[in-house]
């Protein structure tokens, strides 16, 4: 694999974990059920972490200095969602606008899968995207619940 390519996808991967960090910790202030809070912050925990292994990754392609943050994209979400529940939104608002974001995850660790990545970035990123999977399965299901309610 190009080495410029596996730290274009390192670096993608990271933004996006950094963005679910964020966007985790906002849910997380924006709901009112005390089982999503802890959820969302055990969730944004876990994006940090990823982010932090990812990062030590991309120093280890060669881009040390390289500090990778969230996606313009993501913070115009968030800004979003912020608008939505200021104007009256509540918990089902917040689940569906994350499910969205771990749509875009879930598609962003499918693409880095789907090419070559050295053995133990590919390690990382197939144990992150099991995750992510589980996460986005779960919101799903909470979003499904709050709907239905």
């Amino acid at each position: 694999m190009d080495e410029n390519n596996a730290i274009d996808v390192v670096e993608h991967l990271i933004e996006r974990c950094r963005d679910g960090q964020n966007g985790f910790q906002e849910a997380a202030e924006k709901v009112k059920r005390t089982d999503l809070k802890s959820f969302f912050i055990e969730v944004s925990a876990e994006r940090r972490e990823f982010a932090e292994e990812l990062q030590a990754e991309l120093a280890r392609l060669g881009k040390p200095e390289k500090k990778v943050s969230g996606s313009a994209e993501g913070a115009l979400h968030r800004a979003w969602v912020d608008t939505k529940v200021a104007l009256g939104g509540d918990d089902h608002t917040v689940l569906d606008w994350l499910e969205h974001g771990e749509d875009v995850a879930k598609d962003a660790y499918q693409k880095a899968l789907s090419g070559a990545l050295p053995s133990t970035v590919g390690e990382i990123v197939r144990r992150q995207a099991a995750s992510v999977q589980r996460v986005h399965d779960q919101v799903k299901a909470f979003r499904d619940q709050a709907k239905a309610a």
